[in-house]
């Protein structure tokens, strides 16, 4: 079944051209089908750029999928047109009073701030408050995720001396083998991570309603849950293109930033290369939340998610 977007929405051409399976609203609407509704809450500055990513992997699976696009009121993106945005996205205000089977908030390029300094903090409080009664199960991602682990458990996240920069390897936690969310995962895969700060596992460890399921000794704790599968945390980037962390380096360079290539990533230090051993993972990680966190348990009358 395809992911349901706007046709007039770049990641329409874009993944339509990948020959991945899209549908229009229009069409959709026609059908008789009980879609999966998900939003996405997008809180990168590439807003174009994020919204495919993620509707790349939101539509590799065999659910009919709707998506909708959300922004912060209290802070406007200065890195993505206005007319984009109020054609495309909507404000908090605009479905809160909705419910969703699954939501995803993503990172921002903001991990160096206190989370009490981010302009946006108070709005997003009301938002992490807001999925716990009227979302099935939320993904959260970097940034997104030390948020809410902050928010929620009171975790908060640590300044590394040097950027976690680059494709590591993250180990499943054995435990964890009969949990369905790394079902078929194998027991080392790899992520892109592009952070200042982390998330220690000796933070999560012993804390009440919270379980770690992958860990890097270089990224630290990168994928936890709560138990009872309400929420998940991914420390780093499985949506990521090709490309994201070059054009990243890229610009941080152009920027004179002091900064090292990607580790892990170029071919031989080769910069035309790149090694992408991150993306079997992340199709069969988007696959398993949709089926078992968000589509099996989540109840056919959307209104009685709580």
């Amino acid at each position: 079944m395809p992911i349901v977007i706007d046709k007039d929405i770049p990641a329409y051409k874009i993944l339509t051209g990948e020959r991945i399976f899209v549908m229009d609203s229009e069409r959709a609407f026609s059908q008789q089908i009980r879609p999966i509704e998900i939003a996405i809450l997008n809180l990168m500055p590439t807003k174009e750029t994020t919204e495919t990513q993620f509707m790349r992997l939101l539509s590799n699976s065999p659910l009919q999928v709707n998506v909708t696009l959300v922004k912060t009121a209290s802070y406007n993106s200065t890195h993505t047109e206005k007319q984009h945005l109020d054609r495309f996205y909507k404000t908090f205000e605009e479905i809160k009073n909705r419910k969703f089977d699954g939501m995803i908030i993503t990172g921002a390029p903001v991990e160096n701030m206190p989370f009490e300094q981010v302009a946006y903090w108070q709005e997003l409080q009301s938002i992490l408050d807001w999925t716990k009664n009227n979302v099935t199960s939320t993904l959260f991602i970097c940034w997104g995720a030390q948020a809410a682990l902050y928010h929620f458990y009171g975790i908060d996240k640590h300044p590394l001396k040097e950027k976690c920069f680059g494709i590591f390897a993250h180990q499943r936690i054995r435990d964890g083998e009969s949990e369905p969310l790394m079902r078929g995962i194998s027991d080392e895969f790899h992520m892109p991570h592009s952070r200042h700060t982390v998330i220690y596992a000796r933070d999560i460890n012993g804390v009440e309603g919270l379980k770690i399921l992958a860990y890097s000794k270089r990224a630290g704790a990168s994928v936890i849950k709560s138990t009872d599968n309400r929420q998940v945390f991914v420390t780093g980037h499985m949506e990521y293109d090709r490309d994201t962390l070059k054009n990243e380096y890229e610009r941080d360079r152009a920027k004179g930033l002091n900064i090292k290539p990607p580790a892990n990533y170029f071919v031989d230090g080769d910069m035309s290369r790149v090694k992408m051993n991150w993306s079997s993972t992340a199709n069969l990680f988007y696959i398993n939340w949709l089926n078992y966190y968000v589509y099996q348990v989540t109840p056919y009358d959307i209104n009685k998610i709580d």
